[in-house]
C-alpha cells in the first residue's frame, strides 16, 4: 500500500513542479518585479553578514528598497485559531511593496527572504524533495501569484506525508500557510524590531493596502 502511494504521488508531484516553475517563470516578464528582485539581491549581498539576524536583515532589506523609492514594509501577519476550521492560531512576517500604477490602481509584491524553508516537512518523498529545491530561497513576485504557489506546494505537500502514511500537521495546512502571507496584517516601516506597539504601525484588513505610509514613492528606474 506504501509503495503504491508513493508511485502516486511521483506521477504527480512532476506535474505540480512544472506547474510552479511556469508561475515562477511568467514573473520575469513583469519590468516592475524585475527591477524589485535586482534591488532585493543587492540589499541581501550589502547585509549578508546578517544573514543569521533575520529580524534585523529583513529591516535592512526594507530600508535599502525605500532608499531606492520602493514602498516597502515589514508586514506582520498574525490569525487566531479557529476551532470548526482547523486553523491553528500563528503569526508571520515578510516584507511587502506597493506599486502605486495609477490613483486607484496598486499592485502588491511580497518579498520573502526565507520562503522555501517554509514548506519543509518530514520524510519528504524525493519527488516532494525535487519540488523543495526548485523553488527560490528569496521569493520576490505577486501576492496573486504567491497564492497559487502555495496551494500547490501545500497539496504536494499533503500527498507526500500521505505516501509515507503520515498525517499533516496544521501548521503546514493549505489555510495555514496561506496565511501567512494573507492573514489579517499590519505593516510598519521601523528601522528596528518592535518590542512595544508603535504609532508607526498601521493596521490594515487584509483585502486593503497602507495607506499612511507617507506618500507615493516611485521608484527610479535611471
Amino acid at each position: 500500500m506504501v509503495t503504491s502511494r508513493i508511485q502516486i504521488e511521483s506521477t504527480r508531484s512532476p506535474i505540480v513542479r512544472t506547474f510552479v516553475e511556469d508561475i515562477l517563470r511568467s514573473g520575469s516578464e513583469d519590468s516592475y518585479r524585475n527591477l524589485l528582485s535586482a534591488h532585493v539581491s543587492k540589499a541581501m549581498e550589502a547585509f549578508s553578514c546578517l544573514r543569521n539576524q533575520r529580524p534585523v536583515l529583513r529591516r535592512k532589506v526594507m530600508s535599502f528598497l525605500r532608499d531606492l523609492g520602493h514602498n516597502a514594509a515589514i508586514c506582520k501577519t498574525k490569525w487566531e485559531s479557529s476551532g470548526g476550521g482547523g486553523l491553528t492560531a500563528g503569526g508571520y512576517e515578510f516584507i511587502d511593496v506597493v506599486q502605486s500604477k495609477s490613483s486607484t490602481l496598486q499592485n502588491r509584491y511580497v518579498v520573502d527572504l526565507d520562503f522555501a524553508s517554509q514548506f519543509e516537512i518530514a520524510r519528504p518523498t524525493s519527488q516532494f524533495l525535487k519540488l523543495l529545491h526548485s523553488l527560490p530561497r528569496v521569493f520576490v513576485g505577486r501576492s496573486e501569484d504567491l497564492k497559487t504557489i502555495v496551494r500547490s506546494i501545500s497539496d504536494a505537500a499533503k500527498k507526500s506525508l500521505k505516501s509515507r502514511e503520515l498525517s499533516l500537521p496544521p501548521w503546514r495546512k493549505n489555510r495555514y500557510m496561506q496565511n501567512k502571507w494573507f492573514g489579517p496584517y499590519r505593516r510598519t516601516v521601523k528601522p528596528s524590531p518592535e518590542t512595544t506597539p508603535s504609532v508607526d504601525v498601521v493596521k490594515c484588513r487584509c483585502v486593503g493596502f497602507d495607506a499612511a505610509v507617507n506618500g507615493r514613492l516611485f521608484v527610479r528606474t535611471r
